[in-house]
Parts: structure tokens; sequence; C-alpha cells
């Protein structure tokens, strides 16, 4: 009998929790493809249908998923997810996490306002075969908007429209 047994795959909460930690606060770009699935999509209202693959709203592959990040991280330098709370089912995590940010760079057409956001938002990732394969972000975008001053008459504009159509609801 042989000793080499395959190597276990860590549990879908595990690999959440990891994949948040390097892609999103680490920045380590080039683990991308070691923990998020080759078909990984990406739902957040944030996301520009250009130049991130995808439609609006949605973020398609690795590469877009870098190209994201990287927009996010030019618009907010200092951007950074904790995981407050985390739930796994099978291979579906949900999880509460707090967003901390400053806009001090130009976001996707957005000029930098200089304000600072925190909010807390629920996210769910669905990992098969130890990679991440679908992450969904449900951010208070109208909270979102206010603390960083996107309701200046500068700004407004140039909004994406989902998020403006939130805004627009909840002013």
């Amino acid at each position: 009998m042989s000793g080499d047994m395959p190597a276990a795959t860590p549990p879908p909460e595990e690999i959440a929790s990891e994949y948040l930690a390097v892609v999103w606060n680490d920045r380590a770009y080039a683990e991308i493809p070691d923990l998020v699935a080759e078909s990984f999509v990406m739902y957040d209202p944030a996301a520009p249908a250009d130049p991130v693959p995808g439609p609006r709203g949605e973020v398609h592959g690795p590469d877009g998923l870098e190209a994201f990040i990287r927009g996010v991280v030019r618009g907010f330098p200092d951007f950074q997810v904790t995981v407050c709370r985390m739930l796994a089912d099978g291979e579906v995590v949900t999880y509460v996490g707090e967003l901390r940010m400053s806009h001090e760079g130009s976001f996707y057409g957005i000029p930098p306002t200089g304000q600072r956001a925190e909010v807390q938002y629920m996210g769910l990732i669905r990992v098969a075969d130890g990679l991440v394969e679908e992450h969904r972000v449900y951010p208070p975008v109208p909270a979102i908007a206010e603390q960083l001053g996107f309701t200046s008459l500068e700004v407004v504009p140039r909004l994406p429209r989902l998020a403006w159509g939130l805004l627009t609801r909840w002013v």
C-alpha cells in the first residue's frame, strides 16, 4: 500500500476565508488562479462593464477578478475586508463582513472625494472542488454613497446606473 494519499480539500469556510484574506486584503494577485476557478463569477453592483470582463455588475474569471480588484485599489488604496461572522452549508458560505475604505483615487471615472466609509455587508461564496466558483456581494450602496460623498453634484452623474437607481430609491 502506498503512503501517497491525496491531500484532503480544506472545508469551504476555510477556502472562503483564505480567498478574502489573500486576494482582497493581501492583494496577492499571483495566487488568484490557485483560489478561484476559471469559471468564477462575482456579482457586485460596483463592477463596471468595461474594462472588467463581464456585464455591469458582474466580474468573470480570474483575470476579471484581478482587473476589478486593481480598479478598487486604485480608488481605495486602503480597502480592507473583515469577516465578522461566517456560516457554511455544504459548498455555500455566507458571511457578514465589514468594508473599510478611503476614496483617495479615481474609481472607474468617479473622482476621489477624500472621504472614508465603514459599513457592514453580506456576502455569499460558493466553493466547488476546492476553488471559489462564485462570490456575491450585497453592499449597502446608499450608506456607502453617503459616507463617501457620492451625493455631490460633481460625482452623481458618474455613478454606475445600478448604484444611481438604488440611491434615488433611498434618498
